[in-house]
């Protein structure tokens, strides 16, 4: 399976406590709509304080989800020019607060 990492990094000044409650109100908002079980099992992500960066792993559609809800929360929060992000190929970042790597059938709409 082709794994798709995103790359959020946020600029100096951002709030890293905030993106990473951001990015939990991303993932419960994708588990409203996908349920509990794709979350547990498809929503990977590690977040890096010091570097200023948050992984998710969007190599299933629920991943894809919480990328794209993400996205838009933090272009609300803090602004189209306080983060940047990229798509890799590299694998999810390990890290203390990192979900484990989860896979299970995507969300369907």
């Amino acid at each position: 399976m082709h794994r798709s990492v995103y790359r959020f990094t946020f600029a100096e000044g951002t709030d890293m406590q905030e993106v990473e409650d951001t990015l939990i109100l991303a993932i419960l908002a994708v588990g409203c709509l996908c349920g509990e079980p794709a979350i547990r099992l498809d929503a990977g992500y590690a977040v890096d304080r010091e570097q200023r960066i948050v992984a998710v792993d969007g190599t299933t559609e629920t991943g894809r989800a919480v990328t794209r809800v993400f996205t838009g929360l933090a272009i609300h929060e803090y602004g189209d020019e306080s983060f940047s992000v990229a798509r890799s190929d590299d694998p999810l970042p390990t890290s203390p607060t990192a979900a484990s790597a989860r896979r299970e059938p995507a969300c369907v709409p």
